[in-house]
């Protein structure tokens, strides 16, 4: 009686204490971390199972991940054919687990992990998980592909879902909860990943956020091919990367102002019918002016790829992203861009299967008619049919950047419609969204506002308030997402003093500058009706 005297408990203090008991036992995990290593898997071998105390951490061949809380670490190799080596990893918070699951998509030929985005993931929360698609080489290499055929399939598809089933596997032994959503985040190669997963696996996840895909794989790289050789095949044609900002330049005079207020960035490049013929050297040709040849290649990547009849392959780039064109489209010499590298890379060792062919001399139209017929169901991710994912209440998220020089933003509003089309308005409308992004290049970068939570970014109000957490909201509280709020930091540094915020709005609404204010701030922008031609 003395022990109650002292601590005087009630009723209320006992059902209190007994639920918080309860919620601390469901916090708890269900199994020590390095009991994983026996956990039995079809066609797996866990290899590492360790548990990582907060603070920083260093990756295998990686740099030191810092502010870390503490976490169980599982990696592992699924190996479903002989010739299959995928490695994944798996990061399980060890407190304060938000009960769901974040895939994490790749980039480029993919060959890595992506332990910056693990680690993003478990700070807020998630168990989350990544795959090297089953290789090992840096995201340009597509030599690994060469006489792989199985290992080609696992860079297509497999490797992303059964790293997926893996992982909740992995989930549901360390956890005494139950894992309650799961949701997939990837752009450009992941971008593609991701509406694979939501075409082909729609179990996998609730909600996906596909950005930049590179869903129509085989044309995609057929039309770069097609779209380049006037620019690389010959000398006289080939545009300096010294050019670039003189030709950004001389779109943003001609169109600008047209979107209400001059800021360098094309709120909607479809509307800017720059001329490139108004850059024609009258004189000696200087960096500033180009030369017949060189506007003709110029027009051509406007124009995008075409094969022998003039039948498009795959769209071109938008006026206005011109100075970002060094790295991806004309490189500081001929052969030196990435884009040159992802064309050849693919051709070379999963197309031809010739290390010795070359692009510059190669037959867009013929060569894409083998890249259809060898990788085109491996590969592309272009089904315009989501049934089966809307069906179990699936919500996909797209975005692009206006700006992007890497995959044509066209792409993407050409499959949203595809979509629309093929489900239905009233179907589409409830379980799909596009967001075009004005300013941003290839996922993130460029003149305009691009961090809006994708892949971790961070947008001005915090990390709770960007695209992903509104795909969240739709598929856990039912509201479809409206206005998302985009920032660009000074130097592209989000721990740097906010330069710009904008609003990016649901295609096909579009940005309209409200006449008067800051164009720096969001408040003075709103999301309106589009034009016809936007549509």
């Amino acid at each position: 009686m003395k022990l109650l005297r002292t601590f005087p408990w009630n009723a209320t203090s006992i059902i209190t204490a007994a639920c918080c008991a309860l919620i601390l036992a469901h916090q708890a995990p269900a199994a020590d971390c390095e009991s994983l290593s026996n956990l039995k898997l079809a066609d797996t071998t866990i290899t590492v199972a360790q548990s990582i105390a907060s603070g920083s951490f260093t990756p295998p061949g990686g740099k030191p991940l810092t502010d870390l809380p503490a976490f169980c670490r599982v990696a592992g190799v699924i190996k479903p054919t002989p010739d299959s080596h995928i490695q994944f990893e798996t990061w399980l918070p060890a407190s304060g687990w938000n009960h769901k699951f974040r895939g994490i998509g790749n980039g480029g030929f993919a060959g890595q992990i992506s332990y910056e985005q693990l680690a993003n993931s478990i700070r807020r929360g998630y168990a989350t998980a990544v795959t090297d698609d089953g290789h090992e080489a840096n995201g340009l290499d597509g030599s690994w592909a060469y006489r792989h055929p199985e290992k080609v399939i696992d860079f297509g598809y497999r490797a992303v879902h059964l790293t997926a089933q893996t992982a909740k596997a992995v989930v549901k032994a360390f956890y005494s909860d139950p894992l309650q959503h799961s949701y997939f985040d990837g752009c450009s190669d992941g971008g593609r990943e991701a509406l694979m997963e939501a075409q082909r696996f729609p179990e996998d996840y609730d909600g996906i956020l596909a950005g930049a895909p590179a869903n129509y794989w085989t044309h995609l790289l057929s039309g770069g091919l097609a779209a380049t050789q006037p620019l690389l095949a010959h000398p006289e044609a080939y545009i300096s990367d010294l050019k670039l900002p003189a030709i950004t330049a001389a779109v943003m005079s001609a169109c600008d102002a047209e979107d209400g207020v001059k800021d360098g960035v094309l709120n909607d490049p479809r509307k800017c019918h720059f001329d490139p013929s108004a850059l024609l050297c009258q004189g000696e040709e200087t960096s500033s002016c180009l030369t017949a040849p060189q506007i003709d290649a110029l027009k051509a990547i406007y124009a995008g790829g075409r094969d022998s009849k003039g039948q498009e392959i795959f769209p071109g780039l938008m006026p206005g992203s011109e100075e970002t064109w060094g790295l991806w489209v004309t490189g500081q010499a001929i052969g030196q861009s990435l884009g040159y590298g992802f064309v050849s890379g693919y051709f070379r060792y999963m197309v031809v299967e010739d290390p010795t062919w070359n692009p510059l001399t190669a037959n867009p139209g013929e060569v894409m008619r083998l890249a259809d017929e060898k990788t085109a169901r491996i590969l592309n991710s272009d089904q315009s049919s989501l049934t089966g994912f809307v069906a179990r209440g699936g919500k996909l998220i797209l975005y692009h950047g206006w700006n992007d020089a890497a995959i044509s933003p066209l792409n993407t509003v050409k499959y949203y419609r595809s979509v629309r089309t093929t489900m239905g308005l009233d179907n589409a409308e409830g379980a799909v969204r596009l967001y075009m992004v004005p300013g941003m290049g290839h996922c993130f970068g460029g003149p305009g506002p691009n961090s809006f939570g994708q892949l971790g970014t961070v947008t001005e109000k915090g990390p709770k308030h960007g695209i992903f957490d509104a795909l969240e909201g739709w598929v856990e509280k039912g509201t479809p997402p409206g206005e998302i709020i985009a920032t660009k930091y000074i130097g592209d540094d989000q721990h740097k003093t906010v330069q710009m915020t904008r609003p990016l709005c649901p295609y096909p609404q579009e940005l309209q500058y409200k006449g008067s204010g800051d164009s720096n701030d969001s408040a003075n922008f709103s999301c309106g009706a589009p034009a016809a031609e936007s549509q």
